[in-house]
Protein backbone atom coordinates (compact mmCIF):
# COMPACT_ATOMS: atom_id res chain seq x y z
CA UNK A 1 0.00 0.00 0.00
CA UNK A 2 1.29 3.19 -1.07
CA UNK A 3 2.14 5.84 1.93
CA UNK A 4 0.52 9.28 2.76
CA UNK A 5 3.59 10.66 1.94
CA UNK A 6 4.18 9.12 -1.25
CA UNK A 7 0.71 10.64 -2.65
CA UNK A 8 0.55 13.38 -5.08
CA UNK A 9 0.06 16.68 -3.60
CA UNK A 10 -3.33 17.82 -4.43
CA UNK A 11 -4.90 13.95 -2.86
CA UNK A 12 -3.06 14.56 -0.10
CA UNK A 13 -4.57 17.83 0.48
CA UNK A 14 -8.03 16.90 -0.19
CA UNK A 15 -7.71 13.42 2.11
CA UNK A 16 -6.12 15.71 5.43
CA UNK A 17 -8.57 18.06 4.91
CA UNK A 18 -11.62 15.49 4.70
CA UNK A 19 -9.54 13.23 7.91
CA UNK A 20 -9.88 16.85 9.89
CA UNK A 21 -13.45 17.62 9.02
CA UNK A 22 -14.67 14.08 10.06
CA UNK A 23 -12.72 14.10 13.28
CA UNK A 24 -13.55 17.60 14.32
CA UNK A 25 -17.41 16.87 13.61
CA UNK A 26 -16.85 13.63 16.22
CA UNK A 27 -15.26 15.57 18.58
CA UNK A 28 -18.45 18.33 18.69
CA UNK A 29 -20.45 15.77 18.55
CA UNK A 30 -19.31 13.72 21.66
CA UNK A 31 -18.88 17.37 23.32
CA UNK A 32 -22.66 18.06 22.96
CA UNK A 33 -24.08 15.64 24.73
CA UNK A 34 -22.21 13.52 27.48
CA UNK A 35 -23.66 9.80 27.55
CA UNK A 36 -24.59 10.01 31.26
CA UNK A 37 -26.97 12.72 30.40
CA UNK A 38 -28.49 11.02 27.13
CA UNK A 39 -29.02 8.06 28.81
CA UNK A 40 -30.81 10.18 32.03
CA UNK A 41 -32.82 12.33 29.94
CA UNK A 42 -33.61 9.19 26.91
CA UNK A 43 -34.94 7.28 29.89
CA UNK A 44 -37.17 10.12 31.28
CA UNK A 45 -38.47 10.01 27.75
CA UNK A 46 -39.08 5.97 28.46
CA UNK A 47 -41.42 7.20 31.29
CA UNK A 48 -43.80 9.51 29.80
CA UNK A 49 -46.42 7.54 27.99
CA UNK A 50 -48.09 10.44 26.41
CA UNK A 51 -46.77 14.11 24.91
CA UNK A 52 -49.80 14.89 22.74
CA UNK A 53 -48.08 18.42 21.84
CA UNK A 54 -45.15 16.55 20.69
CA UNK A 55 -42.55 18.09 22.90
CA UNK A 56 -40.51 15.40 23.13
CA UNK A 57 -40.18 14.59 19.49
CA UNK A 58 -36.79 15.95 19.11
CA UNK A 59 -35.52 13.73 21.91
CA UNK A 60 -33.65 11.52 19.77
CA UNK A 61 -30.16 9.50 20.40
CA UNK A 62 -27.38 10.34 18.84
CA UNK A 63 -28.50 14.24 18.21
CA UNK A 64 -27.03 16.84 20.37
CA UNK A 65 -29.04 16.52 23.63
CA UNK A 66 -28.60 20.43 24.31
CA UNK A 67 -31.03 21.38 21.62
CA UNK A 68 -33.33 18.93 22.66
CA UNK A 69 -36.92 20.98 23.50
CA UNK A 70 -37.09 22.49 27.32
CA UNK A 71 -33.12 21.57 27.90
CA UNK A 72 -30.43 23.81 28.76
CA UNK A 73 -27.07 22.94 29.07
CA UNK A 74 -23.50 24.87 30.71
CA UNK A 75 -20.70 25.87 29.47
CA UNK A 76 -18.99 22.35 29.50
CA UNK A 77 -21.79 21.12 27.56
CA UNK A 78 -23.90 19.45 30.54
CA UNK A 79 -27.32 19.64 31.10
CA UNK A 80 -28.21 21.92 33.74
CA UNK A 81 -32.05 22.10 33.64
CA UNK A 82 -35.15 20.47 32.52
CA UNK A 83 -38.37 22.84 31.79
CA UNK A 84 -41.60 21.47 30.86
CA UNK A 85 -44.40 23.85 31.33
CA UNK A 86 -47.85 23.09 30.45
CA UNK A 87 -51.47 25.06 30.42
CA UNK A 88 -53.58 24.19 33.13
CA UNK A 89 -57.05 24.97 30.60
CA UNK A 90 -54.98 23.18 28.17
CA UNK A 91 -55.00 19.21 28.09
CA UNK A 92 -52.64 18.72 24.85
CA UNK A 93 -49.61 20.66 26.76
CA UNK A 94 -49.94 18.05 29.84
CA UNK A 95 -47.38 15.03 29.88
CA UNK A 96 -48.48 11.90 31.19
CA UNK A 97 -46.04 8.90 32.75
CA UNK A 98 -43.65 9.19 35.65
CA UNK A 99 -40.28 10.64 36.68
CA UNK A 100 -37.40 8.08 35.96
CA UNK A 101 -34.99 7.89 38.25
CA UNK A 102 -32.58 7.82 35.71
CA UNK A 103 -32.37 11.64 35.95
CA UNK A 104 -29.87 11.01 38.74
CA UNK A 105 -27.39 10.17 36.09
CA UNK A 106 -27.60 14.36 34.86
CA UNK A 107 -24.73 15.45 38.18
CA UNK A 108 -24.40 19.01 36.71
CA UNK A 109 -28.67 19.51 36.84
CA UNK A 110 -28.79 22.52 38.51
CA UNK A 111 -32.60 23.01 38.21
CA UNK A 112 -35.71 20.84 37.13
CA UNK A 113 -39.49 22.64 36.19
CA UNK A 114 -41.90 20.55 35.72
CA UNK A 115 -44.90 22.71 36.22
CA UNK A 116 -48.85 22.94 35.02
CA UNK A 117 -47.96 19.18 33.49
CA UNK A 118 -51.29 17.43 34.78
CA UNK A 119 -50.70 14.28 34.77
CA UNK A 120 -47.11 13.10 35.82
CA UNK A 121 -47.86 10.86 38.73
CA UNK A 122 -45.83 8.11 40.97
CA UNK A 123 -43.78 9.24 44.26
CA UNK A 124 -41.39 12.12 44.45
CA UNK A 125 -38.21 10.66 42.05
CA UNK A 126 -36.22 10.28 45.52
CA UNK A 127 -33.02 9.74 43.19
CA UNK A 128 -32.60 13.33 42.82
CA UNK A 129 -31.93 13.93 46.08
CA UNK A 130 -28.19 12.74 44.87
CA UNK A 131 -27.73 15.21 42.68
CA UNK A 132 -25.70 18.00 45.07
CA UNK A 133 -25.59 20.52 41.95
CA UNK A 134 -29.87 20.88 42.37
CA UNK A 135 -30.87 24.56 43.32
CA UNK A 136 -34.18 25.06 42.03
CA UNK A 137 -36.99 22.45 41.75
CA UNK A 138 -40.11 23.02 40.70
CA UNK A 139 -42.47 20.02 40.35
CA UNK A 140 -45.81 21.76 40.65
CA UNK A 141 -49.85 21.20 39.51
CA UNK A 142 -49.15 17.75 38.78
CA UNK A 143 -50.68 13.98 40.12
CA UNK A 144 -47.68 13.18 41.90
CA UNK A 145 -48.71 11.37 45.55
CA UNK A 146 -46.79 9.40 48.46
CA UNK A 147 -44.37 11.10 50.97
CA UNK A 148 -42.44 14.06 50.69
CA UNK A 149 -38.92 11.90 51.26
CA UNK A 150 -37.78 12.27 54.81
CA UNK A 151 -34.15 13.31 53.58
CA UNK A 152 -35.20 15.65 51.59
CA UNK A 153 -32.67 17.68 54.02
CA UNK A 154 -29.46 16.15 52.06
CA UNK A 155 -29.86 18.77 49.32
CA UNK A 156 -28.84 21.53 51.38
CA UNK A 157 -27.85 23.83 47.90
CA UNK A 158 -31.73 24.12 47.62
CA UNK A 159 -32.76 28.07 46.53
CA UNK A 160 -35.93 26.79 45.64
CA UNK A 161 -38.35 23.78 47.10
CA UNK A 162 -41.70 23.46 45.28
CA UNK A 163 -43.90 20.91 44.83
CA UNK A 164 -47.54 22.58 45.35
CA UNK A 165 -50.59 21.29 43.86
CA UNK A 166 -50.01 17.77 43.46
CA UNK A 167 -51.42 14.73 46.28
CA UNK A 168 -48.54 14.22 48.52
CA UNK A 169 -49.81 13.04 52.14
CA UNK A 170 -47.88 12.39 55.32
CA UNK A 171 -46.11 15.19 57.37
CA UNK A 172 -43.89 17.68 56.08
CA UNK A 173 -40.25 16.10 56.34
CA UNK A 174 -37.88 17.99 59.46
CA UNK A 175 -35.32 17.56 57.68
CA UNK A 176 -36.49 20.76 55.87
CA UNK A 177 -34.81 22.53 58.82
CA UNK A 178 -31.16 21.72 56.70
CA UNK A 179 -32.13 23.39 54.04
CA UNK A 180 -31.09 26.73 55.43
CA UNK A 181 -30.34 28.33 51.69
CA UNK A 182 -33.94 28.33 50.77
CA UNK A 183 -35.61 31.10 49.74
CA UNK A 184 -38.71 29.74 48.80
CA UNK A 185 -40.72 26.60 50.19
CA UNK A 186 -44.05 25.83 48.66
CA UNK A 187 -46.14 22.66 49.98
CA UNK A 188 -49.75 24.20 49.36
CA UNK A 189 -52.33 22.20 47.37
CA UNK A 190 -51.82 18.71 48.46
CA UNK A 191 -52.75 16.45 51.73
CA UNK A 192 -49.99 17.07 54.04
CA UNK A 193 -50.84 16.10 57.85
CA UNK A 194 -49.55 16.80 61.21
CA UNK A 195 -48.23 19.90 62.60
CA UNK A 196 -45.94 22.58 61.11
CA UNK A 197 -42.26 21.61 61.80
CA UNK A 198 -40.86 24.48 64.12
CA UNK A 199 -37.08 23.94 62.08
CA UNK A 200 -38.68 26.15 59.82
CA UNK A 201 -37.43 28.87 61.92
CA UNK A 202 -33.81 27.96 60.58
CA UNK A 203 -34.48 28.72 57.14
CA UNK A 204 -33.74 32.58 57.45
CA UNK A 205 -33.57 33.83 54.01
CA UNK A 206 -37.00 32.44 53.32
CA UNK A 207 -39.30 34.78 51.48
CA UNK A 208 -42.42 32.62 50.45
CA UNK A 209 -43.71 30.43 52.28
CA UNK A 210 -47.01 28.25 51.40
CA UNK A 211 -48.21 25.70 53.40
CA UNK A 212 -52.00 25.77 52.63
CA UNK A 213 -54.44 24.43 51.03
CA UNK A 214 -53.22 21.15 53.26
CA UNK A 215 -54.76 19.24 55.99
CA UNK A 216 -52.27 20.67 58.66
CA UNK A 217 -53.16 20.88 62.47
CA UNK A 218 -52.16 22.72 65.77
CA UNK A 219 -51.10 26.03 66.11
CA UNK A 220 -49.37 28.71 63.92
CA UNK A 221 -45.64 28.68 65.83
CA UNK A 222 -44.52 31.42 66.76
CA UNK A 223 -41.34 31.65 65.07
CA UNK A 224 -41.34 34.57 62.77
CA UNK A 225 -38.92 36.43 64.14
CA UNK A 226 -36.38 34.25 62.82
CA UNK A 227 -38.04 34.98 59.46
CA UNK A 228 -38.27 38.40 58.90
CA UNK A 229 -37.06 38.09 55.21
CA UNK A 230 -40.65 36.73 53.95
CA UNK A 231 -42.59 38.36 51.66
CA UNK A 232 -45.03 35.76 50.92
CA UNK A 233 -46.87 33.65 53.76
CA UNK A 234 -49.81 31.65 52.68
CA UNK A 235 -51.05 29.03 55.55
CA UNK A 236 -54.98 28.90 54.20
CA UNK A 237 -57.33 26.10 53.56
CA UNK A 238 -55.88 23.54 56.61
CA UNK A 239 -56.66 23.05 60.26
CA UNK A 240 -54.74 25.17 62.20
CA UNK A 241 -55.96 26.37 65.40
CA UNK A 242 -54.95 28.79 68.09
CA UNK A 243 -54.10 32.56 67.48
CA UNK A 244 -52.22 34.62 65.27
CA UNK A 245 -48.64 34.47 66.99
CA UNK A 246 -47.23 37.60 67.96
CA UNK A 247 -44.22 37.25 65.97
CA UNK A 248 -45.90 37.82 62.98
CA UNK A 249 -45.91 42.28 63.67
CA UNK A 250 -42.02 41.49 62.81
CA UNK A 251 -42.72 40.63 58.98
CA UNK A 252 -44.13 44.16 59.08
CA UNK A 253 -41.09 45.62 56.79
CA UNK A 254 -41.26 43.13 53.89
CA UNK A 255 -44.69 41.48 54.17
CA UNK A 256 -47.34 41.92 51.26
CA UNK A 257 -49.51 38.69 51.29
CA UNK A 258 -50.50 36.90 54.28
CA UNK A 259 -53.44 34.56 53.93
CA UNK A 260 -54.00 32.30 57.35
CA UNK A 261 -57.72 31.95 55.73
CA UNK A 262 -59.97 28.59 56.13
CA UNK A 263 -58.60 27.21 59.14
CA UNK A 264 -60.20 27.59 63.02
CA UNK A 265 -57.91 30.75 64.09
CA UNK A 266 -59.62 32.55 67.34
CA UNK A 267 -59.14 35.35 69.25
CA UNK A 268 -59.07 38.97 68.08
CA UNK A 269 -57.97 40.38 65.11
CA UNK A 270 -53.86 41.32 66.13
CA UNK A 271 -53.82 45.53 65.77
CA UNK A 272 -50.35 45.34 64.67
CA UNK A 273 -51.59 44.20 61.53
CA UNK A 274 -52.20 48.30 61.32
CA UNK A 275 -48.29 48.68 60.89
CA UNK A 276 -47.93 46.06 57.64
CA UNK A 277 -48.23 49.62 55.20
CA UNK A 278 -47.10 47.56 51.78
CA UNK A 279 -49.84 44.70 52.62
CA UNK A 280 -51.63 43.84 49.23
CA UNK A 281 -53.58 40.73 50.67
CA UNK A 282 -54.66 39.99 53.93
CA UNK A 283 -56.85 36.98 53.51
CA UNK A 284 -58.24 36.22 57.60
CA UNK A 285 -61.54 34.55 56.30
CA UNK A 286 -63.27 31.18 57.51
CA UNK A 287 -61.98 31.58 60.79
CA UNK A 288 -63.51 32.56 64.26
CA UNK A 289 -62.00 35.50 65.08
CA UNK A 290 -64.11 37.52 67.20
CA UNK A 291 -63.83 41.35 68.28
CA UNK A 292 -63.78 44.11 66.49
CA UNK A 293 -61.84 45.11 63.63
CA UNK A 294 -58.55 47.23 64.85
CA UNK A 295 -58.64 50.50 64.09
CA UNK A 296 -55.04 50.99 63.12
CA UNK A 297 -56.57 49.01 59.73
CA UNK A 298 -57.10 52.81 58.23
CA UNK A 299 -52.94 52.79 57.85
CA UNK A 300 -53.52 49.81 54.84
CA UNK A 301 -53.77 52.37 52.25
CA UNK A 302 -51.94 50.05 50.08
CA UNK A 303 -54.33 46.82 50.45
CA UNK A 304 -56.09 45.70 47.40
CA UNK A 305 -57.21 42.49 48.30
CA UNK A 306 -59.19 42.45 52.06
CA UNK A 307 -61.12 39.33 53.25
CA UNK A 308 -62.38 39.15 56.58
CA UNK A 309 -66.12 37.10 55.92
CA UNK A 310 -67.20 34.26 58.12
CA UNK A 311 -65.99 35.19 61.20
CA UNK A 312 -67.32 36.93 64.36
CA UNK A 313 -66.41 40.15 63.88
CA UNK A 314 -68.69 42.86 64.81
CA UNK A 315 -69.35 46.81 64.77
CA UNK A 316 -67.60 49.29 64.57
CA UNK A 317 -65.72 48.82 61.49
CA UNK A 318 -62.80 51.02 60.78
CA UNK A 319 -62.74 53.97 58.51
CA UNK A 320 -60.38 52.89 55.86
CA UNK A 321 -58.21 55.10 53.46
CA UNK A 322 -57.39 52.63 50.76
CA UNK A 323 -56.53 54.51 47.42
CA UNK A 324 -57.63 51.71 45.11
CA UNK A 325 -59.37 48.60 46.44
CA UNK A 326 -59.21 45.64 44.23
CA UNK A 327 -61.33 43.01 46.15
CA UNK A 328 -63.19 43.18 49.53
CA UNK A 329 -65.21 40.60 51.48
CA UNK A 330 -66.83 41.29 55.03
CA UNK A 331 -69.98 39.12 54.12
CA UNK A 332 -71.31 36.94 56.94
CA UNK A 333 -69.89 38.36 60.13
CA UNK A 334 -72.31 40.97 62.54
CA UNK A 335 -71.53 43.94 60.52
CA UNK A 336 -74.25 47.04 60.69
CA UNK A 337 -72.42 49.51 58.07
CA UNK A 338 -75.42 51.06 56.64
CA UNK A 339 -74.10 52.02 52.95
CA UNK A 340 -71.30 50.60 51.01
CA UNK A 341 -68.23 52.37 52.12
CA UNK A 342 -67.08 55.32 50.10
CA UNK A 343 -63.63 53.76 49.77
CA UNK A 344 -65.70 51.15 48.00
CA UNK A 345 -67.50 53.17 45.78
CA UNK A 346 -64.61 55.53 44.66
CA UNK A 347 -62.70 52.63 43.76
CA UNK A 348 -61.54 52.73 39.83
CA UNK A 349 -60.16 48.70 39.34
CA UNK A 350 -62.59 47.07 41.92
CA UNK A 351 -63.76 43.63 39.90
CA UNK A 352 -64.95 41.93 43.59
CA UNK A 353 -67.61 43.26 46.10
CA UNK A 354 -68.66 40.71 48.45
CA UNK A 355 -71.25 42.08 51.38
CA UNK A 356 -73.55 40.35 52.03
CA UNK A 357 -75.22 40.15 55.51
CA UNK A 358 -73.60 43.51 55.88
CA UNK A 359 -76.52 45.38 57.20
CA UNK A 360 -76.32 47.54 53.93
CA UNK A 361 -79.42 49.73 53.38
CA UNK A 362 -78.59 51.02 49.91
CA UNK A 363 -81.00 51.97 47.01
CA UNK A 364 -79.06 50.54 44.05
CA UNK A 365 -80.11 53.57 41.93
CA UNK A 366 -78.47 56.08 44.11
CA UNK A 367 -75.50 54.02 44.48
CA UNK A 368 -73.45 55.35 41.69
CA UNK A 369 -69.56 53.59 41.57
CA UNK A 370 -66.78 55.79 39.81
CA UNK A 371 -66.17 52.69 37.93
CA UNK A 372 -68.31 49.42 37.06
CA UNK A 373 -66.63 47.86 33.84
CA UNK A 374 -64.47 45.63 35.78
CA UNK A 375 -66.66 43.92 37.81
CA UNK A 376 -66.49 40.03 38.24
CA UNK A 377 -68.67 39.62 41.33
CA UNK A 378 -70.91 41.46 43.36
CA UNK A 379 -72.42 40.00 46.17
CA UNK A 380 -75.03 42.03 48.75
CA UNK A 381 -77.39 38.88 49.61
CA UNK A 382 -79.50 39.37 52.98
CA UNK A 383 -79.42 42.95 53.26
CA UNK A 384 -81.90 45.57 53.21
CA UNK A 385 -80.87 46.88 49.47
CA UNK A 386 -83.67 48.21 47.67
CA UNK A 387 -84.08 49.40 43.73
CA UNK A 388 -82.90 48.69 40.61
CA UNK A 389 -79.66 46.76 39.63
CA UNK A 390 -80.19 47.19 35.75
CA UNK A 391 -78.51 50.15 35.53
CA UNK A 392 -75.33 49.47 37.68
CA UNK A 393 -75.43 45.38 35.90
CA UNK A 394 -75.77 46.84 31.97
CA UNK A 395 -72.77 48.62 32.25
CA UNK A 396 -70.44 45.87 33.10
CA UNK A 397 -68.75 43.66 30.32
CA UNK A 398 -66.50 41.24 32.39
CA UNK A 399 -69.62 40.28 35.43
CA UNK A 400 -69.30 36.37 36.28
CA UNK A 401 -71.56 36.45 39.50
CA UNK A 402 -74.34 38.28 40.85
CA UNK A 403 -76.04 37.61 44.10
CA UNK A 404 -78.89 39.83 45.79
CA UNK A 405 -80.45 36.85 47.54
CA UNK A 406 -82.88 38.29 50.01
CA UNK A 407 -83.53 41.95 49.41
CA UNK A 408 -86.11 44.57 48.42
CA UNK A 409 -84.80 44.66 44.92
CA UNK A 410 -87.56 45.41 42.52
CA UNK A 411 -87.14 45.21 38.51
CA UNK A 412 -88.60 44.06 35.16
CA UNK A 413 -85.94 40.88 34.37
CA UNK A 414 -86.54 41.37 30.10
CA UNK A 415 -84.47 44.53 30.80
CA UNK A 416 -81.63 42.62 32.49
CA UNK A 417 -78.53 42.32 29.83
CA UNK A 418 -76.44 38.85 30.10
CA UNK A 419 -72.26 39.40 29.18
CA UNK A 420 -71.39 36.47 28.35
CA UNK A 421 -69.02 36.23 30.75
CA UNK A 422 -72.13 36.04 33.62
CA UNK A 423 -72.14 31.86 35.02
CA UNK A 424 -74.19 32.63 38.59
CA UNK A 425 -77.64 34.55 39.36
CA UNK A 426 -78.93 34.55 42.39
CA UNK A 427 -82.00 36.71 42.83
CA UNK A 428 -84.53 35.02 45.24
CA UNK A 429 -86.65 36.06 47.51
CA UNK A 430 -86.87 40.07 45.66
CA UNK A 431 -89.53 41.43 44.30
CA UNK A 432 -88.30 41.08 40.86
CA UNK A 433 -91.14 40.92 37.99
CA UNK A 434 -91.48 40.01 33.72
CA UNK A 435 -90.83 37.08 32.17
CA UNK A 436 -87.19 34.97 32.06
CA UNK A 437 -85.49 35.83 29.20
CA UNK A 438 -83.75 32.74 26.98
CA UNK A 439 -79.69 33.73 28.17
CA UNK A 440 -80.69 32.11 31.65
CA UNK A 441 -80.17 29.18 29.74
CA UNK A 442 -76.41 29.80 29.60
CA UNK A 443 -76.24 30.19 33.39
CA UNK A 444 -73.99 27.56 35.75
CA UNK A 445 -76.00 28.48 38.56
CA UNK A 446 -79.28 30.73 38.96
CA UNK A 447 -81.93 31.31 41.30
CA UNK A 448 -85.26 33.22 40.48
CA UNK A 449 -87.21 31.72 43.27
CA UNK A 450 -90.02 33.89 45.29
CA UNK A 451 -90.24 36.89 42.80
CA UNK A 452 -93.38 37.91 41.39
CA UNK A 453 -92.33 36.66 37.41
CA UNK A 454 -94.62 34.97 34.86
CA UNK A 455 -94.35 33.05 31.78
CA UNK A 456 -92.71 30.28 30.22
CA UNK A 457 -89.74 28.86 31.42
CA UNK A 458 -86.87 28.73 29.18
CA UNK A 459 -85.33 25.32 28.50
CA UNK A 460 -82.48 25.06 31.37
CA UNK A 461 -80.39 22.51 33.31
CA UNK A 462 -82.40 24.05 36.40
CA UNK A 463 -84.38 22.24 39.53
CA UNK A 464 -87.55 23.01 40.42
CA UNK A 465 -86.38 25.16 43.68
CA UNK A 466 -84.40 27.86 41.29
CA UNK A 467 -88.43 28.86 40.33
CA UNK A 468 -90.69 28.44 42.80
CA UNK A 469 -92.54 30.87 44.68
CA UNK A 470 -93.43 32.99 41.71
CA UNK A 471 -96.34 34.22 40.67
CA UNK A 472 -97.01 32.54 37.18
CA UNK A 473 -94.09 30.78 35.90
CA UNK A 474 -94.91 27.52 34.15
CA UNK A 475 -93.53 24.84 32.08
CA UNK A 476 -91.04 22.20 33.15
CA UNK A 477 -89.60 21.69 35.79
CA UNK A 478 -93.11 23.45 37.47
CA UNK A 479 -96.72 22.73 36.04
CA UNK A 480 -97.11 22.91 32.33
CA UNK A 481 -98.28 26.46 30.77
CA UNK A 482 -101.94 26.34 30.12
CA UNK A 483 -102.96 26.40 26.27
Amino acid sequence: MQSLSHLPSPHFFILSLFLFSTLSCLTVTAATCHVDDESGLLAFKSGITSDPSGKLNSWSPGTDCCKWYGITCGDNNRVTTITFNGQPDNSTTFLSGTISPSLSKLHSLNGIYLQDTGTLSGTFPSSLLTLQNLQYVYIENNKLSGRIPGNIGDLTGLVAFSVAGNSFSGPIPSSVSKLTQLIQLKFGGNLLTGTIPIGIQQLKNLTFLDLGPNRLTGTIPDFFSSLTELRILRLSHNKLSGTIPPSISLLSSNLIYLELGHNALTGQIPNFLGKFHGLDTLDLSWNRLSGTVPKSFGNLTKIFNLDLSHNILVDPFPEMNVKGIESLDLSYNGFHLGEIPKWVTSSTIIYSLKLAKCGIKTNLDNWKPVETYFYDYIDLSENEVSGSPVGLLNRTNYLVGFWVEGNRVRFNMESLKFPKTLKYLDLSRNLVFGKLPVAISGLEKMNVSHNHLCGKIPATKFPASAFVGNDCLCGPPLQPCKV
